[in-house]
């Protein structure tokens, strides 16, 4: 079996990790016994200064038709980021309707948190964010500019079909896991799009009447992710409250390097994208240090979502294992100044 990946490097170090861990994924994947054949897209912010755009008029229908999308980050320190962010990725979200991002973290053995009295396997959790409306839509516009009337209006759009979907499958997950959602929302300050949210969060409850649901509003959510992250399962969020916890998240398990993330289309129709969370580090790129694990456990993800899931958990049993190992090398931002390829040639030998 062969799946036809798209394979977008994009910016920064998104192009060393994705060249690091890509054969990581190919020795895993012919262990299990299928291949992936990669596509490679060379679009992104280099794109945009020589071109004047991220990705092509027809990009979308060039990714339209595989089985799953590999990107490595977006991002450059000489272009705002919101033209970064609205050239590439957000695109790929909402024409293939990736409205679920499933975001884990986790605390590995070997790992050190930068909360004090915490030890591998402590912290487990994973958030579900909405991934394609919310805070995020693009929905608003500026008037009179250059004046000092200058007016912005950006609107936050919530729909009962795009709240169900991250809810129902928040609450599939908390099944599986641990019995245990929570419920991110400032429905006290937004009386209408957040409040629908609730609702729904309540009616999809009610289907599941094992799993424990707890309420929190967004700013006791991030002040709990520091003081009793071990306390939380799944979270499910909006776009902007998912994509702020999931840092903290990543942070308070030991470094952005090891957060990995999925895009999912629910129904299947169109390809799922899956990245690392922690963008494209300008400040590290060239210097050969970056962590190449978030992208292999984003891998990892990709593997459960084609439905090979024993090589997802060959992947992810391999970087526990090296992260448990004291003596096996580590990038900069775990603590030890080994570089990429040393982290991936060691995985490759654990595999």
């Amino acid at each position: 079996m062969a799946y036809d990946i798209a394979l977008i490097p994009g910016d920064g170090i998104g192009q060393e990790v994705v060249a690091a861990a890509r054969p990581v994924l190919d020795a895993a994947a012919a262990d299990a016994g299928f291949s992936l054949d990669y596509e490679r897209f060379d679009w992104g912010s280099e794109r945009y200064l020589d071109e004047g755009s991220m990705m092509p008029d027809d990009g979308i229908d060039r990714l339209r038709g595989r089985d799953a999308i590999l990107l490595g980050a977006v991002g450059h320190p000489d272009i705002p980021d919101h033209v970064t962010l609205r050239g590439l990725m957000l695109p790929i979200r909402k024409r293939f309707n990736q409205q679920v991002c499933e975001r884990p973290a986790v605390l590995y053995d070997g790992v050190e948190s930068p909360l004090r009295g915490y030890g591998g396997g402590d912290i487990d959790l994973v958030v579900f964010r909405e991934n394609t409306e919310g805070e995020y839509a693009d929905v608003g516009g500026r008037e009179h500019r250059g004046f000092d009337h200058e007016v912005a209006i950006q609107s936050a759009v919530f729909t009962r079909q795009g709240t169900e979907d991250v809810v129902r499958a928040a609450f599939e997950a908390a099944t599986e896991r641990g019995g245990k959602l929570t419920n991110v929302t400032k429905s006290n300050a937004q009386a209408y799009g957040m409040v629908l949210w609730d609702d729904v969060v309540a009616e999809v409850g009610e289907e599941y009447p094992d799993v424990e649901v707890e309420r929190l509003l967004v700013d006791a959510a991030s002040m709990d992710f520091v003081r009793r992250p071990d306390e939380f399962d799944v979270v499910v969020a909006s776009n902007l409250f998912g994509d702020i916890l999931t840092d903290l998240g990543a942070i308070v398990t030991g470094s952005m390097g090891l957060a990995p993330s999925a895009n999912v289309n629910v129904e299947g129709d169109y390809p799922s994208m899956f990245e690392p969370v922690h963008g494209s580090a300008p400040d590290i790129v060239g210097q050969g240090v970056a962590n190449p694990l978030a992208t292999v456990l984003s891998g990892a993800m990709l593997f459960d979502h084609l439905g090979e899931g024993v090589a997802g958990e060959r992947l992810e049993s391999a970087v526990a294992d090296q992260l448990a190992d004291a003596d096996a090398p580590r990038t900069p931002d775990l603590g030890v100044d080994a570089g990429t390829e040393a982290v991936v040639d060691d995985l490759r030998g654990r595999l």
